[in-house]
């Protein structure tokens, strides 16, 4: 039902959970464990599967918290619970709230959870080629300072996502980033396909948290593509299916 991060499971005082999509009642391929608020799924299992999460994190279900996610570089800080049609708009959470549950959805795009054990404060983003690019993970450790944090204090761990051997780009993607950075080039591989690229999302996540001052970094290593126990939005794609399921990946202070 979850996986763990070996570096934030040493902080004490904290919970957190990498959801895989097992362990919930939704039916299809929306199989099983799907806390999508955003997809087509029935809703009662919608919040039938958030319960469970909720409870698997030591919360009740209106203390688990995510975000309307739009790819933005917007973080929101959040100080209690809301309801999910109160939802703002942003992909990252943080608070220094304790028994507030916060986290994002995701299916393919990267899920990066944030401690500062010290100044308890977390945090939670969604990270995908746009988000990183446009600065959310900036901006999450911005938020974070705000309530008291300091960078150099930031624990990161990257969850599942799509990974560079599963992740093929076309030409105008790899030349949006290179415009931005010429030395983004280097998280670009040659695809067998001419034209094309495969592209190390997860590197790219790690470069920019570095380069924001957060250097204690744990990636769990996971393809969501490859890898059936987790959503995969191309993998739906290619499967022609209508939608798909998205994972919550959430963290919270005892």
């Amino acid at each position: 039902m979850m996986l763990a991060s070996p570096l934030l499971s040493s902080i004490p005082g904290l919970r957190h959970a990498f959801f895989t999509r097992h362990g919930g009642v939704s039916g299809g391929f929306y199989e099983s464990l799907n806390g999508g608020v955003g997809s087509d799924d029935d809703p009662a299992n919608v919040a039938e599967n958030r319960r469970r999460m909720a409870e698997q994190m030591g919360v009740t279900p209106s203390h688990f918290l995510s975000v309307w996610q739009i790819h933005s570089p917007d973080a929101v800080a959040a100080s209690g619970p809301w309801e999910n049609a109160a939802r703002p708009r942003g992909d990252a959470l943080v608070t220094r709230t304790e028994g507030l549950a916060i986290g994002v959805t995701a299916a393919d795009c990267g899920p990066i959870l944030f401690v500062d054990p010290n100044a308890r404060v977390v945090g939670a983003a969604h990270a995908g080629w746009k988000g990183a690019l446009s600065g959310i993970l900036e901006s999450t450790v911005e938020a974070m300072e705000k309530l008291g944090a300091e960078r150099s204090g930031i624990v990161a761990a990257i969850g599942p996502l799509i990974r560079q051997h599963s992740y093929e780009v076309g030409g105008e993607f790899v030349e949006r980033f290179v415009e931005a950075d010429a030395e983004n080039a280097l998280f670009f591989l040659p695809s067998a396909r001419e034209g094309h690229a495969m592209f190390d999302l997860a590197g790219f996540i790690r470069m920019r948290l570095e380069n924001t001052g957060v250097l204690m970094i744990d990636d769990i290593g996971i393809d969501t593509y490859s890898d059936d126990r987790f959503y995969s939005y191309r993998r739906s794609v290619h499967r022609k299916e209508p939608d798909y399921g998205r994972h919550v990946h959430a963290i919270a202070l005892e």
